[in-house]
């Protein structure tokens, strides 16, 4: 018994060892030795966008180098995660990931598209609310009264997305699968024509995030119905989530993470997911996010890759039951 307590002591101490090991390499190695470049997938402004440059301006401050962010938009976030896959492994170019990289994971193939083979998960940044929200004049009050309304009318609701593979998509298809309704994909090629035809009633429904759609819903050009996430939203409390509404177990997040290019060694991964937890564990941080529709949050990078692994399965099986493809 005493053998073993010593010995439990012992690995203990060597545990923490190793971690101040980790600490000491990294700030020997005296990285960041440069500028930083974290790229993101989407235009200035956007939900990402928002998110990158508030982790991005404090990473700044506690790395004390310069962190540039640069927008690199176009399909699905495709182009960037393909960039930043190819950058050299040093830690001085990330991506900020989100729940699309996911999504193409499974719907593609290509350089930044195996997301686990090609990129070490560093730390999930935020959780984005998602909403379903329907054109005001679709007699559908409820998500118990849309999912009525799809059946009676079969394959004439259409609902929008921006795009073959983008998050609209894929929650539109979850839902097609919860309900088991036929109602019409109509992708568009961004948000802004999509949000157009749906307040004009050329389209009935959408899967948005709670930033880009909470302004017409406040207007009354939208009626939002549920949220996708698997908890109810703080910023619309009295919306139900969509498990909630009858579609027991449905659930789509948005999130948005901090990644790295594959084989960036571990000591640099470690050094940059403490320095972002303890950026999104700021008051000012946290009321910032929650103003855009967002939750702080940090994860270990394991869990993080163990998260993108059952969301990367969870697509694929749908992308394959739908026969969805992206090319």
């Amino acid at each position: 018994m005493i053998q073993a307590k010593r010995f439990t002591t012992l690995t203990r101490c060597l545990g923490y060892a190793a971690a101040l090991l980790i600490v000491a390499s990294a700030r020997a190695n005296g990285y960041p030795d440069k500028p930083i470049r974290l790229i993101v997938g989407f235009v200035a402004g956007g939900p990402v966008d928002i998110t990158a440059r508030a982790v991005g301006v404090r990473l700044s401050e506690s790395l004390r180098q310069p962190v540039v962010i640069d927008n690199r938009g176009g399909a699905s976030g495709l182009l960037a995660s393909e960039l930043v896959a190819k950058a050299t492994p040093d830690g001085h170019t990330l991506l900020m990931c989100s729940a699309s990289n996911a999504i193409t994971a499974a719907v593609s193939s290509g350089p930044g598209r195996n997301f686990l083979r090609d990129f070490a998960p560093i730390t999930k940044v935020a959780i984005i609310t998602s909403i379903l929200v329907v054109n005001p004049k679709l007699p559908a009050n409820t998500v118990k009264e849309l999912i009525a309304l799809a059946l009676a009318q079969p394959g004439k609701l259409k609902y929008a997305s921006t795009g073959v593979g983008s998050s609209a998509h894929l929650a539109g298809e979850l839902f097609k699968s919860a309900a088991g309704v036929d109602i019409a994909h109509i992708p568009y090629k961004g948000g802004g024509p999509a949000a157009v035809d749906l307040i004009s009633g050329q389209v009935q429904l959408t899967f948005i995030s709670a930033p880009a759609t909470l302004p017409h819903i406040k207007s009354g050009r939208l009626r939002a119905l549920a949220v996708t996430n698997a908890k109810r939203s703080t910023l619309l409390p009295e919306l139900p989530t969509l498990s909630e509404s009858g579609l027991r177990g449905y659930e789509f997040e948005g999130w948005h993470g901090l990644c790295a290019p594959a084989t960036t060694p571990r000591v640099i991964v470690n050094q940059l997911n403490g320095e972002v937890a303890k950026i999104v564990r700021r008051p000012d941080v946290i009321a910032h996010l929650a103003e855009g529709g967002a939750e702080a949050i940090a994860t270990t990078p394991d869990v993080f890759a163990a998260q993108l692994r059952a969301e990367i399965d969870k697509w694929t099986k749908l992308v394959k039951s739908a026969g969805i493809r992206m090319e």
